[in-house]
């Protein structure tokens, strides 16, 4: 369970920090600008995660397939 957790965190940590960074900066935007309009926080991250989300694909489909090859299949092979 321990292990499965981690391949989550390492999966999802790419997104996340993205999201993060880009939701600072337009926040920061925001506040210098007095600009306040709520498609301007929801797009920029909206594309951002997006662009991650395309370029970390093969590592995350990498990281769940040796997690299922390795941990899960050995389990529903042995029965429990």
């Amino acid at each position: 369970m321990r292990e499965g957790l981690w391949v989550a965190v390492r999966i999802s940590a790419p997104i996340l920090a993205v999201a993060l960074v880009a939701g600072l900066v337009v926040g920061l935007f925001q506040a210098l600008t007095s600009v306040q309009e709520m498609t301007l926080t929801f797009v920029p991250k909206l594309l951002a995660i997006l662009a991650v989300f395309w370029v970390t694909m093969s590592f995350m489909t990498g990281a769940l397939t040796s997690y299922f090859t390795a941990t899960i299949v050995p389990i529903i092979m042995a029965g429990g």
